[in-house]
């Protein structure tokens, strides 16, 4: 993968990190659904919606046409989890049996509960080589360079391979997974543990109650992965536990963010608008995550209460109280 072209679909805050880590050995496209924005990256060579005070080496190629990005041999997608379906069938026509295809959003699909690399290859109405990218990273640090360790996984041993070669850098290490299943739950459901902890946080209610909530949201995640057919071993790794205490308590996350403003007393809509556009993944995860939940049998207590302050109104404190006050149970 050395010698690869490679495009980026989604120019976000981590689509545009990843350009930054990747471009110093790799031909690049970094593409945008927004031509006006596309041209606005490509005139001033920065993001200043999603990801100010980095550079754009003159090295990318910004275009805003699906079908050009396309001519790479890897695409990396790292759009929002509701366009991703809708972006894979738009980029059909230009499909190769050849091409590679990444995820590297963390979500789970409305109404099917499909992960992200199963909407891929359903999407693409073809076979296509699949791989997924996960770990705790925060994309400001990846674009400045600070020392991070992610996950690639895929069931083909030799794209994993390739990408951990063609992807590391002296500041991002990779490590192989053929755990798909286990690596993407473990990236989707730690944005719902990561809405609660900032509730947590929001109704100031100390570091007991945030150790105790990040610990039992890595039980009830991994609960769920297992019986989705992941692995244990898989959730007490970089894109299990790492990610989670990375979301769970770095400033930078934007789902501990609006789980904080929560328990402050604000309400969805209000906050959600004051992320001039950025994507809180949790928010549309939650309820996923507990459809599929359900659909397996599996009990994921923290899920449901922030998915009744999430969407039925329920109060934090309620929330929180209802918890505590569940009947006592081993361990």
């Amino acid at each position: 993968m050395s010698d690869s072209k490679i495009a980026i679909l989604g120019a976000g805050a981590w689509g545009t990190a990843l350009a930054l880590s990747l471009a110093q050995q790799h031909e690049l496209t970094l593409w945008s659904h927004n031509a006006a924005a596309a041209a606005e990256l490509a005139r001033t060579r920065r993001n200043e919606a999603y990801l100010p005070g980095f550079d754009l080496p003159s090295g990318i190629h910004i275009t805003a046409d699906l079908q050009e990005a396309a001519a790479a041999k890897v695409l990396l997608c790292v759009v929002p989890s509701q366009h991703m379906r809708t972006t894979i069938e738009a980029l059909r026509p230009s499909l190769r049996p050849d091409h590679i295809l990444i995820s590297a959003t963390k979500g789970i699909e409305d109404h099917t509960f499909l992960r992200m690399s199963e909407v891929m290859q359903q999407a693409a109405g073809m076979p296509i080589h699949v791989g997924v990218l996960s770990g705790p990273s925060f994309a400001q640090e990846v674009a400045a360079q600070m020392p991070t360790a992610i996950t690639i996984a895929s069931t083909d041993a030799d794209l994993a391979q390739k990408t951990q070669r063609g992807f590391s850098s002296p500041s991002l290490r990779l490590y192989t997974n053929d755990d798909v299943i286990g690596v993407e739950l473990g990236g989707a459901l730690k944005n719902v543990i990561a809405l609660s902890a900032g509730v947590v946080a929001g109704l100031g209610l100390g570091s007991n109650s945030a150790a105790a909530l990040i610990t039992r949201g890595i039980a009830e995640i991994t609960r769920l992965a297992v019986a989705c057919g992941g692995r244990r071993d898989t959730l007490a790794g970089l894109s299990g536990v790492g990610d989670l205490v990375l979301t769970c308590t770095g400033s930078l996350s934007r789902n501990r963010t609006v789980g904080i403003e929560l328990g402050r007393g604000r309400k969805l809509p209000e906050i959600l608008e004051g992320l001039h556009g950025k994507v809180a993944e949790g928010v549309r995860s939650t309820t996923a995550a507990l459809g599929l939940a359900r659909k397996h049998g599996v009990e994921m207590p923290i899920t449901e209460q922030m998915e009744a302050i999430l969407h039925q109104g329920k109060s934090p404190k309620e929330a929180i109280r209802d918890l505590m006050s569940r009947p006592g149970r081993d361990e």
